[in-house]
Order: structure tokens, then sequence, then C-alpha cells
């Protein structure tokens, strides 16, 4: 029997599926559904990791399997290609940015095509590409005449050593990603997108995405964090500051807890503050407060300080009552108006900040039971349900009708009235780079702000960038940024921040439908594939990307550039691929590669192969560069192949858990490829002899049948590693039936089985399936058959196991023929001896028979 060689198999297999140009999304045709197939595409890094390898993989796998079911598939692939990474490799190694991301791009498509995936090759194109990003250039344009894109001042993650805004998740522990420096808050004229226009639809169209993981949706939720409250202001005590005559407004969910209030506070950028700047305590208050992320997290987990400005405010429901006025860290100009009042009993920021300054802490809802006359609050505030005391007119409320009656005596009083506001902010998109997307404006003294004609993009980057310094190349070039004013024909100056990379990634899914449309969106072509049937990708993206590209989508759909409002019907997020990690006794991290591993019994050590050091085998994490417990996929395919790999990560773990990478598992993924063709090896070639009647024949093939079935219920619903569970036992059943010697109706059987076993397993090692529907003698090649139909009548069991219970306990089993009538059934029950054994001393009052279910007995 000659051995599986996939060194030979799987190139060949890929040429002939890239000759015969298989996968080519095919235009619309009469009675053939569009299935539209999309992973999240990749950042040119410049090689692929485990984690791309499960990632496409997955995607790859249901795109066979809708191809095989007669969808015409759509499966396409890009790359995100703007972005730091590339200026950062520029300034390190001296090179062009450009040059860099696009051999990475040649590294990586070489990878993804060892894979043996699935793409539609003919649609590639990166963000990168000056035909992409010009026609981002002109829908942003769009969107700007539209209203949906404005210039104003905002507070910003700034970077002072790479002299760039970061993005909230670029912030790390209060420092650049990058240069580890000390973030500032600062305050810079940005584009913004309009986002908080959609806020609500946004929320709204998360009740029609039945196919997302629930998990998502929820972030999505409480990342928009609508709430309802009051928005009312407090009136100052003696002479008000100028500007705030008519008070301090502060926007708040909770009314209900006004009673409780024992401050109110202020962001450090709020109007006041910056008013009050002028004495130079406030203002060294300030510069403190701006350092560190400007992110909501970061706000959340510094350290909570304040400023007492020596103002006061009236309590609005009790004028005698003043409080102080603070400006406060933790408070975001963002949300609401920028000013709070602070109720610490009832909000841990409140009380954590109010403990600190040594201010009042009085509590106004009573949890149930407690008693009003002992109830205090300690280190934790109290957030949960109960009723009103402390506060007057509310006492004896719950929470919401209380709420309701604040606001009322608010709005009674002309101070406030009832609001909505959301935690969603618009969306800063100016980067501070040169390796981005041009924003398409000029500034002309003049005219002002001046959007570029469309007949004159791309704007396009120029050639020439230096990114020898920090900071941002376009600033420095010494032409690019000086162009003539499109309005009056004077001299201009073109924008030089580029749009954030999440920009790029907003809308790349629609031009994939037509990637060489002369338009941004090729509505005929959009409209017939989008919206997206299935996108796989990491739960790291679950907000900003997912949440973003609906916000685009629905914008760019508003300006008829698409029916579809939701982007991705359905979306599948991957866990992470993981390994042990490996350190030297001085800490030092080793790669899985350089070391041996040596089992005693139960005990696991390890040693470094070129020394014999002793390593220390660590915790399980994510695979990373930086701890260097990284499997290269080359280096498995090389050993292995190519489908070995792919079977590993597909069966290891269910797909949205996480799998742990182990040199066991994939050579466990090598001996099954090796079993499933000595199978279709030692079957002769040629059609099958004919059939005729033998039990074991119909043994077998009610079992291909039944495989089937679970194999298709399995892969349908993303549960590829069941599915690959049961193609296991389908080939130990296969064992019992060997070719040699068998029957004529066996050998048919088995070719049937044969038939169906390469097509079932196509989705997840398909160089393999080529080779053995060759083998077999098959039509064509495997990838492009249908996928196999089950017989029902084959797929039911012989026999049934039927639980047994005894007053609602279970007390048993018992084999029945399938679809046996109740009375034989009851018969079988109560001739049972282990049953017999359980009802002694009772009186059997009732027995209930559920048909090949289960069976009740009610006795006492």
């Amino acid at each position: 029997m000659a051995r599986y060689n996939p060194k030979e198999t799987e190139p060949k297999w890929r040429k002939a599926w890239a000759d015969a140009d298989v996968f080519r999304a095919g235009p619309p045709a009469p009675g053939v559904p569009k299935y539209y197939a999309l992973e999240m595409f990749p950042y040119p890094s410049g090689s692929l990791h485990m984690g791309h390898v499960r990632n496409y993989t997955l995607g790859d796998a249901n795109a066979r399997y809708k191809r095989a079911r007669g969808f015409n598939v759509l499966h396409p692939m890009g790359w995100d290609g703007f972005g730091l990474p590339a200026e950062n490799a520029a300034m390190e190694r001296g090179v062009d940015p450009r040059a860099w991301t696009y051999d990475n791009i040649a590294k990586m498509r070489a990878e993804l095509q060892q894979l043996g995936l699935t793409i539609d090759w003919s649609r590639e194109f990166a963000t990168c590409d000056a035909a992409y990003y010009g026609q981002q250039q002109a829908w942003f344009l769009d969107l700007m005449a539209r209203g949906l894109v404005y210039r104003r001042e905002g507070v910003v993650n700034w970077d002072p050593v790479d002299q760039t805004v970061l993005a909230n998740e670029q912030v790390v522990d209060g420092r650049g990603w990058r240069s580890g420096a000390v973030v500032e808050k600062r305050k810079l004229n940005q584009w913004f997108l309009r986002i908080t226009d959609y806020a609500d639809q946004l929320l709204e169209g998360l009740k029609t995405l039945d196919r997302w993981p629930e998990k998502v949706r929820l972030m999505q939720e409480n990342w928009i964090g609508r709430s309802k409250g009051a928005r009312f202001a407090f009136q100052f005590a003696g002479e008000p500051p100028a500007g705030f005559e008519a008070g301090l407004e502060v926007y708040t969910t909770r009314p209900d807890t006004l009673y409780g209030a024992s401050f109110v506070g202020i962001a450090p950028d709020h109007p006041l503050a910056e008013q009050l700047a002028a004495d130079p305590k406030v203002a060294a208050f300030l510069a403190e407060c701006r350092k560190g992320g400007a992110s909501e997290a970061e706000i959340e987990t510094a350290d909570k300080i304040g400023f007492d400005t020596g103002l006061t405010v009236a309590h609005p429901f009790d004028l005698d009552w003043k409080l102080p006025v603070w400006i406060a860290n933790f408070i975001l100009m963002d949300y609401g108006t920028g000013a709070i009042f602070g109720c610490p009993a009832h909000d841990q920021r409140d009380l954590d900040f109010a403990r600190k300054y040594k201010l009042l802490v009085k509590p106004v809802v009573l949890p149930p039971g407690e008693d009003p006359a002992g109830f205090d609050v300690a280190d934790e505030a109290y957030v949960g349900p109960g009723t009103i005391f402390n506060s007057d007119f509310l006492d004896g409320l719950e929470i919401e009708p209380a709420k309701a009656a604040a606001v009322a005596r608010l709005e009674a009083q002309g101070q406030g009235q009832g609001a909505t506001v959301y935690r969603l902010r618009d969306w800063g998109v100016a980067r501070q780079r040169g390796w981005g997307c041009p924003v398409p404006v000029v500034h002309c003294e003049t005219c002002g702000v001046v959007p570029v004609p469309k007949d004159q993009l791309p704007v396009a980057l120029p050639e020439d960038l230096d990114f020898s310094k920090p900071g941002n190349a376009l600033t420095r070039h010494p032409t690019w940024k000086h162009t003539t004013c499109p309005g009056c024909g004077g001299p201009a100056t073109r924008e030089t921040d580029t749009l954030d990379t999440f920009v790029d990634s907003s809308w790349y899914f629609a031009r994939f439908t037509n990637p060489t449309a002369a338009e941004p969106i090729d509505k005929a072509a959009a409209d017939y594939w989008m919206p997206v049937d299935q996108y796989v990708g990491g739960i790291e993206h679950a907000v900003l990307h997912l949440l973003y590209a609906r916000f685009v989508n629905r914008a760019l759909s508003d300006a008829g550039m698409l029916e579809a409002k939701e982007p991705f019907a359905g979306l599948f997020t991957q866990g992470m691929v993981t390994h042990e990690t490996y350190r030297l006794q001085n800490g030092d991290w080793v790669e899985p590669k350089e070391l041996e591993i040596v089992v005693e019994g139960q005990t696991r050590r390890a040693r470094r192969t070129l020394d014999g050091q002793p390593v220390i085998i660590g915790d399980i994490e994510k695979m990373s560069k930086s701890k260097r417990n990284t499997v290269a996929p080359g280096d498995i395919f090389d050993v292995y192949g190519v489908d070995a790999a792919r079977l590993f990560v597909l069966s290891d773990s269910p797909p949205e858990r996480d799998s742990i990478w182990s040199a066991s598992g994939v050579e466990g993924a090598w001996r099954f490829v090796n079993r499933v063709w000595n199978e279709f090896d030692s079957q002769p070639a040629g059609p099958a002899p004919g059939a005729s009647p033998d039990p074991r024949a119909d043994e077998l093939r009610a079992f291909t049948h039944r495989t089937i079935k679970a194999v298709t219920e399995a892969v349908e619903g993303f549960r590829f590693n069941s599915g690959i569970a049961r193609m296991y036992e389908f080939l130990n059943k296969l064992k019992e039936f060997p070719a040699d010697g068998a029957t004529a109706p066996v050998l048919a059987a088995r070719h049937e089985a044969l038939s169906a076993f390469a097509r079932l397993i196509s989705p997840f090692t398909p160089h393999l399936a080529e080779e053995a529907w060759a083998r077999i003698g098959g039509t064509g090649m495997v990838v492009s058959a249908a996928w196999p139909d089950f017989d029902p009548a084959l797929t039911q069991d012989a026999v049934r196991i039927l639980p047994v219970q005894v007053n609602g306990k279970r007390r048993g089993e018992i084999s029945v023929a399938a679809g046996a009538e109740p009375a034989d059934v009851e018969k079988i029950v109560l001739d049972d001896p282990e049953i017999a054994r359980r009802l002694e001393g009772l009186t059997i009052r009732k027995v209930i028979v559920v048909k090949d279910r289960i069976v009740n007995i009610v006795a006492g």
C-alpha cells in the first residue's frame, strides 16, 4: 500500500484548482442561491501564524460546504494595508513602507494559497492601493456633503514621542503601545464621523442579527449605551461665573438619588474648568489630568483625583442646600454635559472620590428588608433595587417611579427635563501619520475647508515620503501639501491628516462585490451579494470594527449605494490558538522548536536542545511573538502537510473556544490522514459491482447515511469538530468491512461509503479528498461534486435505547425495535428483571410510553 505523500499531492491539486479557475464567483443565475463567505482580512505582517490558519480554515470549510450544496459562492481576500507597523518598519529599517507592505502581501498570499483556500483571487486588493482608497475618499466626500463628516476640536490620546494621535486600544497602561511614552490628553482639531446620528438605528439593528453571538450584541449595546435620565441646571450660589448665568447643566440617569448628592463635578476639559484655569493651581491640576489616555477604560481605572473650585451651587429641591463644585478626572466631557452630581452612596466612582476627599455619603435607596434607621454604606456603593428614603417627597417610591417623580418636579420648576443620552461618541477618524488614506480636502485662506473635486481623486500619497523621524511624514514633504484651491484657484494646503485604518476596513466587504467598479460600490453587484452571509473573525473586533462597519454600511445605504442595511447577516467569533510557554531559569523565553519534552510517568519536563539547559514549562497562553510560543505554519506543512494542519485546527475543540496547539495533536491528525488514504487505496479501482441483498452491506449503507446526516448537521451548525469526530467513527466502521475478500454487495456498499466519505471530508482536508475521489474513479474533481444526500429511511436506528423512569427517577433502560408499539414496549419493561426489582412493594398505577423516547411508570 502506497504511503500518502502530501508534498506531491497537495501542490498537484492546488494547481488543478487554479488551472480550472474553480473558485471564481459566478454571475447571478436563475435558481442558484448566492452565498457570501468572508473572514476578517489580515494585516500584511509578513507571515502567517496559527491564528490565521484557524481563522481562514474555518471560513474555507464553510465556503467549500456551501459550494457543494449548490450555492454560487463569493469568497474573496484582501489586505488591511495601512497603519503604524509599516511606518515603524520604515523608521527602524530605513525601508519604504509601500515596498515593505507589498513584499509582505506577496509572502502571505503565497502562504494562504498553500492552505488550499477557496479564494477568488481575481477580487484581491489592499486598502493601500490608490484605486481603493481613492474610492474611499469619494464616499467620504458624499458623507461630508450630507453633514456626516465634520471638524472640531476634540480631546485625543497624544503620543509625544511618535507625535501622533493614538486610538484608545493603542494606549496600554497609560503609555503608547509602540513608544512606551506616557500618553497625554490633548485638544486637536480633528475630523469626526457622526456615528451618534445612527445610535438608535444601530441599537435597533442588533435585534435583527439573530445569527450573531449574543455576547457580541450585548457588547455593542453596552458600547452604544442608551440611557434615559434628566438634564437640568444647578443655580450658582452667589455671583455665577461668566457664561453660566443660567446655571451649571448636568445630566444624570439617577434623578431619584438627588437627595443623596454631596458634590457637583465637572470634567477637566469643561468650559468652566478652562475658565478657572487662570488660577495657576487649577492650571496645574488640569495639566495633571491630561496625563494618561483619553479612553473611558483608562479614565475608569485611573486614580480618582479632584480639585475643589470653591464654587457652590444650590440643590434644585432645596435652595438652602449648597453643594461644592469640583473638577474631577473621572468625568467625561463627551458624555452628557460633561458635568454630574455625585451621589456617593449609590455610585462606586462617586464613593471612592467622596471617601478620598471626606465628602458626605448619604444613602437614599433602601435595599429590600433593610432597616432605614441602621442602613449605611462602607466601601461598596449600593446599586441594587429598593425604595427611596431620606428624600422628602420621593420617600417610599420604588426606583423607577421615583425617577419619573423627580423629572416631573424638575420640569414643573422649569429647571430641566427628561432626556436620553448615549455613551457612544462621534468617531474621531483623523490620524497624524503619513501611511494612510489622505483626507480629501484642502485648506484655503479665502474659501476655508474645500473638498477635492471627485474628478481629481484619488488624492494619492507621494512616492518619496521620509519616515526617518517621528511624526507625520506628510507635513514634512517639500511639495505634496502645496496645491491650488478648487474654489478660487488661489494657493491652498492639502490636509495632512490621514484616516483611521478602521475607516479602511469599514466598507471593504462591499467593494469586494465589484473591486474594479468606477464608483465606490457597484450597486447591482452589492445588492446581489450583500449582506455577507457568514463573517468569521476574532471577538476582539466585537465593538470597534464591527460597529464602525455597521455604521458606514448604513450611511452608504442611506446614500443609495446599496440596499442592505446590515453588512453581516451571520457572525462567528473563533477562539484563539494557544500553546504552552517555556522559559529558561534566567527568564528568557524559548520557542517550542528549540526544546525537547521528556515524559516520565505523569511528569513532563523540558530542556533546550542546543545546550541541555532545563526549561520551565509555563502557562498555556495565546500564541505571541513576545513570548515566543508560536509555531510556524510552514514548519507544520513541511512535515505533515497542509491537510493535517487544517484537520487539527478544525477538530481540536469547538471553533468558538480556544484551541491548544500540541505536537501530539497534529501527529494524530496526520495518522488519520494516512488511515483515510489506506482505506481508499485498498478499494478496487473502477465502478462499484452490482448490489444484491446482503445484511452486512445493508449495515454499512445504513451507517453511511447516518454519518452523512450527522456530518451535514454538524457543518450547518459550525460544529466542525463534531463532524470530524463522526468521520473518525465512520473510518473505524469501514475497518469492519475490508475490501480484501469482500462480497460484491459489500464492495458496492464500500464504494458508496467511500464516495460519500471523500465529499464529506472535502471541506476539512481538500487535497486528500481530491486524491481519494480520483482513486475511486469519481467524476471530475471533488471540489465541484455535490454534497451527498442521505436516505431518511436509512438513518433510523433499528434499535432504540429507551430510559425507564419510576416516579420521575431514572431506574434503568431497555432496548426495543425502532417504532415499537407502546403495548409491546410496556410488556418488555414489565418483564425486565432490573425494573421488576425496582418495583418491588409498589403498585403500578400507570405506564406512560413516549414512542421511541422514554417510558414513565407511576407506582405507589
